[in-house]
C-alpha cells in the first residue's frame, strides 16, 4: 500500500518515493492552455506548493516523472527556463 505524502510538497519527491498522488495534471494543463493569468489564493495546506512544483517539473521537461499521469502523452516535453523564487 502506498504511503500518504503528509507534509510533502515536492512533486518529484512524491513520485520517486511512491507516495499516493491524486492526478490533477488535466486541470494544470487547462490552466496553462487557457493563457489567462491566475492568482492562486487558498488556505494553508491546500496544495499550492505541490501545484507550483508540478508546474516546475513540467516546464523543465522531466517527462519520466509524469509517466502515469493524464498529461504524459499530451504535453510538449520541450525544456523551458524556470525561475523559482521561494518566499518562505
Amino acid at each position: 500500500m502506498k504511503k500518504l505524502p503528509l507534509g510533502k510538497s515536492d512533486f518529484k519527491d512524491i513520485i520517486q518515493n511512491n507516495f499516493v498522488y491524486v492526478d490533477k495534471t488535466k486541470y494544470i494543463y487547462d490552466l496553462i492552455e487557457s493563457g489567462d493569468i491566475y492568482f492562486l489564493s487558498r488556505p494553508r495546506r491546500f496544495g499550492k506548493s505541490l501545484t507550483v512544483s508540478t508546474l516546475y517539473y513540467l516546464f523543465k521537461g522531466e517527462k519520466e516523472l509524469f509517466k502515469d499521469t493524464w498529461i504524459y502523452d499530451k504535453w510538449n516535453w520541450e525544456k523551458w527556463p524556470v525561475l523559482k523564487i521561494d518566499m518562505s
